[in-house]
């Protein structure tokens, strides 16, 4: 077999502990979900020669590498917001398939929200005063309010209503309140995300991701690695990248997300299409994010992402079950929750999530699973396609 043509599977995913968190450091976060994706693989930590970390650290990955006693040959440290860790999962599995590397890890871990508890940082964005930034920074263009104005013009353009955006947040809750690892499980309504405190014009609270701490890991290796593991693999498929703007006054169309691009190239690369996913797991700080990315990634045309997400199509039960374990909704956000999708859709394809398990429409756990995240204001994204055959 030439090492160029090696296909490459997940073996190994686990969170660390997640949720309202005193006392860990990142790195301790870090180092637990390190540890429980390695023991999930069944794999020894020898065989770790790869190494793609993000947001930690003057030298990420280089401190993280330290900090787990790794010393790999390969190593990545993109970092282009939530969109980061589907970017790395491609670049790995690429650099894995070409024989640069054997089996890479990509670990992430925040405390953002005890951080800004005790007052160790703000919840601010840092925008600059150099570079294309600089010409919105003075008229305080907080990341919320770009979501939120993006939000804004596909009303505009399309009649989206607030009880569409809404119904993504309710969906989103049920599929948390069956899972015992989210921040919130309590059932929500379309009344009760409509009546909530505006935050920034159309979005107000439960439109908005929750704060929390916690960390996860994600184990990507070559396949004659395969039968020494202790679980069945999760193939990468295809995946695709795309970088869009920095500044709004940049961006082409609000109503189009970098996805658009990615996802055409995953499904391409993969020999597939949005009609044979399964489940979907969409990056979504807010619920403008998921019903945008859906129309982009082609599961329905643009403009129809309101009518698609009504009548419970994307929560469980639905037609497409999007964000399984509660999404940066509900579940958790501690600050870059891509890699959290990739983990979430390995379980699910598994058939190990448990109670939020999702059933695909010939039984059994589902087939095929698409994670797409998205960076900074729709500025960056990566789409991974994954399959259990």
């Amino acid at each position: 077999m030439s090492a160029t043509s090696r296909k490459v599977a997940v073996v190994g995913v686990a969170l660390s502990d997640c949720g309202r968190l005193e006392g860990p450091t990142p790195y301790t976060l870090h180092a637990q979900a390190a540890r429980r994706a390695l023991a999930d693989s069944g794999l020894d930590r020898s065989v770790v020669d790869g190494l793609a970390s993000a947001g930690l650290g003057t030298l990420a990955p280089v401190e993280v590498a330290d900090y787990l006693g790794l010393r790999p040959r390969w190593s990545d440290s993109t970092s282009v917001g939530g969109a980061t860790w589907e970017v790395m999962a491609a670049h790995a599995a690429d650099a894995i398939a070409a024989g640069h590397a054997n089996a890479v890890l990509l670990v992430y871990g925040s405390t953002a929200r005890a951080d800004i508890a005790a007052g160790r940082r703000t919840a601010g964005l840092d925008l600059g005063n150099r570079g294309p930034l600089q010409f919105e920074a003075p008229y305080g263009h907080t990341l919320i309010a770009k979501y939120a104005m993006a939000a804004r013009r596909h009303m505009h353009e399309y009649g989206t209503t607030l009880e569409q955006l809404a119904a993504v947040a309710v969906q989103t809750r049920a599929h948390a309140a069956a899972n015992p690892d989210a921040m919130y499980r309590s059932p929500i309504t379309v009344d009760d995300v409509l009546g909530g405190p505006l935050i920034a014009d159309p979005f107000t609270r439960l439109h908005c991701c929750v704060r929390g701490d916690g960390g996860c890991a994600v184990l990507l290796a070559a396949e004659e690695y395969v039968p020494d593991t202790a679980k069945a693999p999760v193939w990468v498929l295809g995946s695709g990248e795309y970088v869009s703007h920095a500044a709004l006054s940049g961006w082409d169309d609000f109503t189009v997300s970098p996805a658009a691009v990615s996802g055409r190239l995953a499904f391409e690369r993969a020999g597939l299409t949005p009609a044979e996913m399964d489940i979907a797991e969409i990056y979504d700080a807010f619920t403008y994010m998921t019903l945008v990315t859906l129309e982009d990634l082609g599961f329905c045309a643009k403009g129809e992402g309101g009518p698609f997400v009504e009548e419970g199509r994307i929560g469980p039960g639905g037609a497409l079950p999007v964000n399984t374990d509660g999404g940066g909704l509900s579940a958790c956000h501690p600050g870059m929750r891509g890699l959290f999708l990739l983990v979430e859709a390995v379980r699910q394809l598994r058939g190990e999530a448990g109670g939020h398990q999702v059933t695909a429409a010939g039984g059994g756990p589902p087939r095929l699973a698409v994670a797409s995240g998205t960076g900074g204001w729709f500025c960056s994204s990566g789409t991974v396609v994954l399959g259990r055959d």
